[in-house]
């Protein structure tokens, strides 16, 4: 789960992904609409990695808890936001039993639970180990390129298309596709 470059902003609904950054502020993209629309230095900006929520112990980042949320939907979407607010305090409490109901207000699980949806409906919630296995696997399959011997029908050949150092008329070794340009 990469919280990375998603930002809430104060008064603005939503998520947004950092684009770009300008001489005044961002240029954010929401992860709804696809929208991209400027922030100027004078917005409240909050990434989401910074925050934390209250609890009985130390304050738990944000990403621990949509972990928690993420493991009881066993990766599905969690619950409406519309639902009684002693429904979405117990639904909270279930998921991450150790935040504080003194400090922690319902619309402050509410917010959670409409981030936590809207990731999990953009992908990114996954978890890196899975990403990181599929990723390897991409990487572990040999780069073979098929070849023909020029025959209409002919049985295909695979190539192995990695660079290889060819050794030329000189004796010097060289490498395919790279120019060399000066006086040797």
């Amino acid at each position: 789960m990469d919280l990375s470059g998603i930002i809430s902003i104060a008064g603005m609904s939503g998520l947004y992904k950092v684009v770009a950054q300008t001489k005044n502020g961002l240029i954010v993209e929401s992860l709804i609409d696809k929208k991209r629309v400027p922030v100027y230095a004078t917005n409240k900006v909050s990434t989401l990695e910074d925050v934390r929520i209250y609890s009985t112990g130390d304050d738990v980042p944000l990403k621990e808890v949509l972990q928690k949320i993420y493991d009881k939907e066993k990766g599905g979407l969690s619950v409406d936001t519309k639902l009684a607010d002693v429904e979405l305090k117990k639904y909270f409490k279930a998921a991450f039993a150790e935040f504080d109901e003194d400090r922690v207000y319902v619309s402050d699980i509410k917010k959670v639970i409409n981030w936590y949806n809207t990731l999990h409906k953009q992908g990114l919630l996954e978890k890196k180990e899975e990403k990181a296995a599929d990723d390897k696997l991409k990487d572990e399959k040999p780069k073979l390129k098929a070849a023909t011997d020029g025959k209409a029908g002919a049985k295909t050949k695979l190539k192995d298309t990695s660079a290889k150092p060819v050794k030329t008329a000189s004796s010097k070794v060289k490498t395919q596709g790279v120019r060399k340009t000066g006086v040797a």
